[in-house]
Parts: structure tokens; C-alpha cells; sequence
């Protein structure tokens, strides 16, 4: 369905001439904003000029007309380019093709109307349900069964649980107790279909079709990621007679011995670090570009973990195979020593050696995709309202939202209502990735829509709906809980490890940065040995140098506790840590850090010691007297410095020595604290080798109680 005027502007008519055509019809529409339904839309589709043209001039007239003056040229000696049409021609045949484009998507449109109501919707139906909400109790599972409650608590008791009716029952003991009754038993949040990113959908085998893979390509900013995607989609783009290659959305689909290949593009775009971790949820398979002729740089330890974290298949392509300083060997080693072992040499991880400039091994490197994708045996199913996610948006101040999104389930079609993030609004226009319009798309296909009240962000998920008011009230529940949380998934935290174990969880993710490669070494080790009730500690990242903004965004993507052994987080990096709900727990001592993990899976932390930095100041001057040291001419930037307080210095965001103050001097005077906005001086207590630009963090400790949080 769309309003009048929405169908006017789709098919380049005024709202004036679509009423009139619609009282001629007998259609029911007064005025712009009446609803057609999609009989309506068929009825005029089928009756209304939808192409003008305002030439009387056929390309065969144009031919004879040419034929005619060449023989007068040829006759009278004339110029050769003297009455040349060749333009006008061209002009009239792109007009043509365009006429010819336009008259193909109609008809495709009237069609996909037809057989709009075949869509399954994406609500459950399911009457053998019964949702399981956390802390239920065994009284409350009773009601849900149509049991008397004594009758429950036997059958407990038959399995060796003694629970009284008021007591709480676990979501594996409850489902045990469901299946007996013929019923199944589901979590609350998979069932409620405004939180569509953890909506539970199950599609029977018989209504699933294979879908395309979606890759996304990873590397250095110098390795030729944007050469080899240029080079696949020159060489490779699905053909098209009207649609050039004027991907400008963030994605786009090749095609190899008649199967498809969706590419994701967003990891080269502005919102990098952000997307990538988001990226890596909708992707199937990464290749990992790495020049034959360079190694493996930051960017490409960064890419390595994020695909390592999303657990998908990953591909090495060695790029610039063909420059005479190539070393693929060399590669191969640098990768294994990031847990990237090739095939060859007994791992599972394909190296495919190309040249992005020569199209070199560009061929293998899509047969190596495609028999990947082959064994992961990627199954969608087209028949039900579409789900995906957003890749990229913007705003455009004559049409509103432009929105470029990935299907990842389902068909999106003209008309659909959907809501994307917390936004929503209908699909009044859609490309695909060469600008050519299309009335629908099914499973891994990218498409740029536009008719949304708002602009959704990269990464943000969206469902279609069957109608538009039950598409706005889940946008409006969906805003109501992004109020009062931005992030509904948080990374996992020391404070309710336990309960995570208790859970079920058998694997804990973990990022270590340390001061240097040693530390990290030392750390890394004595992690590995932590074994507590089979539980393991996964490193997923590790690295010498300060905690970074995108160690934030790795571990909140894969849930992970963030350990800095004698380092420290910028202030914008604890802001964003604390929007995102990610723990960091800073060291500077291995056995406490070994001893916080430990006793956090067992569930018996000791009270806690929290740490409140009361002040920062930044070293500007240094003066040196015989007797009394090196005295730091500070700034106090942030807070307050305080006489006597604990204090580290950092440098680089390496913290250089744990001390504390040990003299505090304003002017002439010694002083207690010197407040934010002022400079002073000061000394540290056995610590002298201080350098100007270094950052003395100001800090005490508070007792607090500690509890563990539990189901």
C-alpha cells in the first residue's frame, strides 16, 4: 500500500492528475494522503501513461532521414559531418533504454503485488509455547501449563529437585518439565518481536533456499583492499543492460559460474572501528588482504581479531604477488604466528596468492569463496517479510532517509512497512548495488531504499512488517527501551561472571594489553593454566600499548572483560566503556589478576578495593635542585591533586611507576590540594626520573562490599 501522493511521486504524475484518474476509476482516493490499496495500484498502473515522451522523431524515421542526407553530401561534395544526427540518436536510444527499464520494473511491480500476500509474516503463531521469563517461579510454570501446582512440584521431586511452589526454577529444569506436557519452552526476549536483534525465528527445511555468501574484506589501509574490491566488480559484476557499476551503498553482489557473491564494503568507510565489529555479525566469510611485498601491520592484527572473535571462516589473500620484492612465505609465517596456520601447512585456513592490479588469482580467490560457502551450506528463506541490517544512511534533504541495507532473511519489497533501529517508515523506492530499480530482493542482497521517517545508524537491525501500525507501535517500544538503555547487549563483567557460568557459559572472553611483550607473555600464560568447573579463558586479543576505543568496541561485540596489566585508558576511552557496559580491570601485580579471575568463576571475591581518581595533571616544566630531586612543574587538568594521595605517572599511556605525592608547593607555599585550572609544584616519593608532557593520575581507594550476582 502507499498514499496518493507517494504513488504520484514514484511515477511522475501530480497528486492532481492521479485524483482525477482515480475518480474515472471508481478508486476511492479525495485527496494526497488517501491509502491505495494494491488493487487500486494495479488498476492504475494498468491504465495510466506512465512514460511521456515529447519527441515525434522514431529511431527508424531518424535512420531513413540520415540515409537521405548522406546521399545529398555525397551528391553535392559536401562536409562529411554536415547534417550528422549521430547525437540525437544517441539521445533518443538512451531514452529508449530508459523507457525500455522503466516498462520492465512496472511490470515487475504489478506482478510482485499480485503475489504480495504469499509472505509469511514474522510473528509466531505458535500455540505449544510457553515463554519462560527470568526468576519465574514453579507456581507461576504451573499456571503457564494449566496444571495444579502440586502436581508440579511431584514431578520435581521425581527428578531429585526439592522446590517449593514459590520458589525459582531454572530455564533447563523448566524446559525438561514443559516437554512432558507436549509443549516447548522459550525464553521471553526471543518472543517479543520489538527486540527483533534476539527474535527467535524458526523456518522448516522445506521453505529453505541456498543464498549467496556475504564477505566482507579486512587489512591494512595499504595493502589494496579498494583496488582488489574494484578489481572483482569490473570483473565480476552481475550484467546488466541499463545498470552501470555505480555501487555507492556500502555493498555489492558478483557473480561466479552462475552463483552470486555479496561484498560488504563498509570496513574501508568512515565509521571504521565502529562497523567492523557490527560488520562481522552479518558476515559469512573475511578475507584478510595482506601485500606480499609489506607483512602483517596493526590494522591487520586488528582484523585478525575481530574475525578470529566472530568465529566465520576466514580467507588470506596475499596481494601484490606479482612486484619483484613478493615474499608469500613470509606471509604465511606472520599469519601463523597470529593462529592463521594455511592449509599447506596443516591448518584450515586457505592462502590464495593474487595481484589486484592484474586480476592475478582474483578467479581462485572467488572459487576458494564459493566452495567455502559450499560447505557452510547458507540457507535463507525468501517467502517471509525481510530482516537485515544496515550497512550504511544518510540524509537527503529532497527524498529523506536513504538507507542501503542487507537482507539477510526473507524479501523486501516496494510498499513493505518496516522498522529499522528505532525508527520506521515504508519502502517507496529501492536499488539495487548498480542504481537500477527493482520492486523486490530476496536473501543476501544489498539494496538502497528510501521512505524512512529518520536515520538509522550502521549496524542497526530492521525488520518488514505486514502493516504500517504495527510497524510504528514496535518503533515506538523500541525507542522507549533505547531511553533507558542504549546497548541491549553489555559485555560480560568480573561482578556477574559467576552467574554466567552458572549459566552455562564454557568459554570466557578476554582482551590483555600490557606495558610490554614480556608482560604480555606472562599474562597470556598464566590465564591459560585458570580451569575452573571446565571452564576456560579464551584471549581474543592481546597487545602491548595503552587500552584503546577499539578494544572497547571488540570486547562489547564479543562480550569480553578488557585486563590492562600496567597500563591505562584515556578518559574518552572509559567514557565509551562505560556507554557500552564493558568491565576493564586494571593490574600491577600477575598473581591479583590471576587471583580476581579465579575467585570471580568460583563466585567468592573478596571485598573490593575500587579505585576513585580524584585528579590528572600534565607535567610542563621540570626543575632540578641537588638536594631536594626533580621537582615537576605541573597543570592540574582534571579534579584535584592532593598532598600525601596515591599517584602513578604515565607516559604514553604506560604507566612508568606506581608512587605518591610526596611534597605539594603553590608559589612559595606548601599546600594540602591545588584544585583544577591552577599550576604548582610537586615531588614524588622515591621517583625522580620525570620528563615533561608525562600525566600523574591522582587517586584513592574506597573499601566497598562486593557481591556476586547470581540467577
Amino acid at each position: 500500500m502507499m498514499s496518493v501522493k507517494e504513488y504520484a511521486l514514484d511515477t511522475n504524475h501530480s497528486v492532481a492528475e492521479i485524483l482525477k484518474k482515480c475518480g474515472e476509476l471508481g478508486i476511492n482516493a479525495k485527496n494526497a494522503n488517501d491509502e491505495l490499496s494494491e488493487d487500486d495500484i494495479i488498476i492504475l498502473d494498468n491504465t495510466i501513461n506512465l512514460i511521456s515522451t515529447d519527441t515525434d522523431t522514431t529511431l527508424d524515421e531518424l535512420d531513413d532521414i540520415e540515409e537521405d542526407v548522406e546521399e545529398l553530401v555525397q551528391a553535392n561534395n559536401l562536409d562529411k559531418n554536415f547534417g550528422n544526427n549521430s547525437s540525437k540518436k544517441q539521445k533518443l536510444k538512451k531514452k529508449s533504454q530508459l523507457q525500455s527499464s522503466k516498462d520492465e520494473y512496472m511490470s515487475k511491480r504489478k506482478e510482485m503485488y499480485k503475489h504480495k500476500e504469499k509472505l509469511m509474516s514474522n510473528k509466531s503463531s505458535e500455540d505449544n509455547v510457553v515463554l519462560y521469563k527470568e526468576g519465574m517461579t514453579v507456581q507461576e510454570l504451573a499456571e503457564n501449563l494449566n496444571v495444579s501446582g502440586s502436581e508440579l512440584v511431584k514431578k520435581l521431586v521425581s527428578l531429585g529437585l526439592m522446590l517449593s511452589l514459590s520458589a525459582s526454577i531454572d530455564f533447563d529444569t523448566a524446559s525438561l518439565i514443559t516437554m512432558d506436557y507436549n509443549k516447548t519452552l522459550k525464553k521471553e526476549e526471543t518472543q517479543d518481536i520489538s527486540n527483533f536483534e534476539e527474535y527467535e525465528i524458526n523456518d522448516s527445511v522445506e521453505n529453505l533456499t541456498p543464498r549467496p555468501p556475504v564477505v566482507t574484506i579486512m587489512g591494512h589501509v595499504d595493502h589494496g583492499k579498494t583496488t582488489l574490491l574494484d578489481t572483482i566488480r569490473k570483473s565480476a559484476i552481475v550484467d546488466s543492460e541499463y545498470g552501470g557499476i555505480t555501487q555507492a551503498i556500502g555493498a555489492y553482489q558478483v557473480e561466479k559460474d552462475g552463483h552470486k557473491i555479496t561484498f560488504i564494503d563498509t570496513p574501508g568507510h568512515a565509521a571504521f572501528t565502529e562497523m567492523r565489529a557490527r560488520g562481522a555479525s552479518v558476515t559469512d566469510i573475511v578475507v584478510i588482504i595482506v601485500a606480499a611485498d609489506d607483512g602483517v601491520m596493526p590494522q591487520t592484527e586488528e582484523a585478525i581479531d575481530h574475525a578470529l572473535a566472530a568465529n566465520v571462516p576466514i580467507i588470506v589473500a596475499v596481494n601484490k604477488i606479482d612486484k619483484p620484492d613478493a615474499n608469500p612465505e613470509k606471509i604465511r609465517t606472520e599469519m601463523a604466528e597470529h593462529n592463521i596456520t594455511p592449509e599447506e601447512w596443516g591448518g584450515n585456513v586457505p592462502f590464495v596468492n593474487i595481484s589486484a592490479k592484474s586480476g592475478q588469482g582474483i578467479d581462485l580467490l572467488l572459487e576458494t569463496i564459493l566452495a567455502i560457502s559450499e560447505v557452510q551450506e547458507l540457507k535463507a528463506n525468501p517467502n517471509r517479510y525481510a530482516l537485515g541490517t544496515v550497512i550504511e544512511s544518510k540524509m537527503d534533504k529532497n527524498v529523506g532517509g536513504v538507507a542501503s541495507l542487507l537482507i539477510q532473511n526473507g524479501t523486501l519489497r516496494i510498499g513493505d512497512p518496516l522498522v529499522v533501529g528505532t525508527t520506521h517508515g515504508k519502502v517507496r523506492t529501492m536499488k539495487n548495488d548498480q542504481g537500477v530499480s527493482i520492486v523486490e530482493a530476496g536473501p543476501s542482497t544489498p539494496v538502497e531504499i528510501t521512505g524512512l521517517q529518520g536515520n538509522p545508524s550502521a549496524g542497526d537491525k530492521f525488520m518488514a512488517f505486514e502493516t504500517e501500525s504495527e510497524a510504528k507501535n514496535v518503533a515506538e517500544k523500541r525507542a522507549i527501551k533505547a531511553k533507558n538503555q542504549k546497548f541491549s547487549k553489555q559485555a560480560i563483567s568480573l561482578d556477574n561472571l559467576f552467574a554466567s557460568i552458572d549459566a552455562g557459559i564454557k568459554e570466557i572472553n578476554v582482551i590483555v594489553k600490557t606495558d610490554v611483550r614480556g608482560s604480555e607473555e606472562a599474562v597470556k600464560n598464566a590465564l591459560d593454566k585458570i580451569d575452573v568447573s571446565g571452564v576456560k579463558i579464551k584471549v581474543i586479543r592481546s597487545g602491548i600499548g595503552t587500552i584503546t576505543e577499539s578494544d572497547v568496541v571488540l570486547a562489547q561485540a564479543s562480550s569480553a572483560i578488557i585486563l590492562g596489566f600496567c597500563v591505562r585508558p584515556s578518559n574518552s576511552t572509559k567514557d565509551m566503556a562505560k556507554e557500552y557496559g564493558v568491565d576493564i580491570r586494571l593490574y600491577t601485580i600477575i598473581y591479583k589478576l590471576v587471583e580476581d579471575m579465579e575467585q570471580a568463576m568460583k563466585g567468592v571475591l573478596d571485598p573490593e578495593y575500587e579505585e576513585k581518581v580524584i585528579g590528572t595533571a600534565q607535567v610542563r616544566q621540570l626543575f632540578k635542585f641537588s638536594k631536594v630531586g626533580t621537582i615537576a612543574g605541573v597543570y592540574v587538568t582534571d579534579g584535584l591533586v592532593r598532598n600525601g594521595a596515591n599517584a602513578r605517572l604515565i607516559r604514553d599511556g604506560i604507566v612508568v611507576v606506581e608512587s605518591k605525592i610526596a611534597t605539594l608547593q603553590r608559589e612559595k607555599d606548601q599546600v594540602k590540594e591545588v584544585k583544577n585550572g591552577y599550576e604548582c609544584g610537586l615531588t614524588l616519593e622515591k621517583y625522580s626520573d620525570i620528563k615533561v608532557d608525562d600525566t600523574i593520575e591522582v587517586y584513592e581507594e574506597v573499601e566497598i562490599k562486593r557481591w556476586i550476582k547470581s540467577n
